[in-house]
């Protein structure tokens, strides 16, 4: 069984050792690194076993939304779990301690980009029927998490997540 904690600056190379492994590339583990060097990291956790290795990590980051933005969303990504312990449960750790992290930084919502029938379990939903959409196209892919009753209220437009997420590996 794992535990979730914070992420420190000690954990970084086995973190981006986490995301290669887990992607097969490079693109991930970049992200990571351009994100925490540019101080975006807003909330970034790890699962560790019993001797502290590094098996899972997720990272939020300011997200910024065209009409009402006020700095209070973030975007989760990237997720990564080591192949040796997927399907475990570590991811779904990661995001249910993130969620609540996310909530107690006073965040209003979590935007991710993902698969809708997995983040649909923990509360995400079609952040286009709440009249925001992504960069990236995703469609029904670009889900939000409100995280209060009105955590969505004024909100709209396009959602842009962190400019790393432009940036090569």
């Amino acid at each position: 069984m794992s535990e979730v904690r914070a992420a420190t600056a000690a954990d970084l190379e086995a973190i981006l050792a986490v995301h290669r492994a887990a992607f097969g590339r490079e693109a991930e583990a970049g992200l990571v690194r351009r994100l925490v060097q540019a101080g975006r990291d807003a909330i970034s956790l790890v699962a560790v076993d019993d001797a502290d290795a590094v098996l899972g990590h997720v990272l939020f980051s300011p997200v910024t939304v065209e009409k009402g933005d006020d700095g209070k969303a973030l975007g989760l990504a990237p997720i990564a779990v080591h192949p040796d312990h997927q399907r475990q449960g570590v991811g779904r750790s990661l995001i249910e301690e993130g969620i609540g992290a996310c909530f107690v930084r006073d965040a209003r919502a979590i935007f991710v980009l993902g698969s809708p029938a997995y983040y649909g379990g923990f509360g995400f939903a079609k952040a286009s029927a709440h009249g925001l959409h992504d960069a990236f196209e995703g469609g029904n892919a670009f889900q939000v998490l409100a995280l209060t009753v009105d955590g969505l209220a004024g909100y709209g437009g396009r959602v842009d997540y962190a400019p790393e997420f432009a940036g090569g590996v």
